[in-house]
């Protein structure tokens, strides 16, 4: 589904939209705002790369980075909910994880973990494997699954 169709749904349901990104550098949120009219919809866009911005911008607890690591579904969830209770969005989606180049055993490069936060759900979390495809390719995969998860939100 384009970026366009899921602002469509978003405006017809009154939903609004916060992304938290850190592999994907903001790529969510840029295919999100490349279409016109998109800022009645999408609220913030969140780049939180370093740990310390997780933590200071989203309210990502040091103790969940330090026994689970940026890279997993814990930091996920607490990116995705942080930024919807921030931005005040109705929905929130958060990517992490290793782009590569790459990785280590435990976790390989392509591995990307995802939330979404809905208002009055319960936060949706998953893991992909992406695999070792180059960093530019992993990134667009992980932009393309989290616009996935905001579409099947609003569907």
């Amino acid at each position: 589904m384009t970026a366009a169709r899921i602002l469509d749904l978003a405006r017809a349901r009154g939903a609004t939209i916060a992304t938290a990104e850190s592999c994907t550098g903001g790529l969510v949120a840029a295919a999100l705002t490349d279409v016109p009219g998109s800022s009645a919809v999408v609220l913030a866009g969140l780049v939180t790369y370093a740990n310390g911005a997780k933590t200071t911008y989203l309210g990502v607890a040091p103790s969940t980075l330090a026994t689970h690591g940026a890279v997993s579904e814990e930091v996920a969830r607490e990116m995705a909910e942080g930024a919807r209770r921030t931005s005040g969005a109705t929905l929130a989606v958060s990517t992490t994880g290793i782009a590569g180049p790459g990785g280590s055993e435990f976790k390989p490069e392509g591995r990307v973990c995802f939330a979404l936060a809905v208002e009055g759900q319960p936060t949706r979390v998953e893991t992909v494997e992406f695999g070792a495809r180059g960093r530019a390719a992993v990134r667009l995969a992980a932009r393309d699954h989290a616009l996935s998860l905001l579409a099947d939100a609003l569907a």
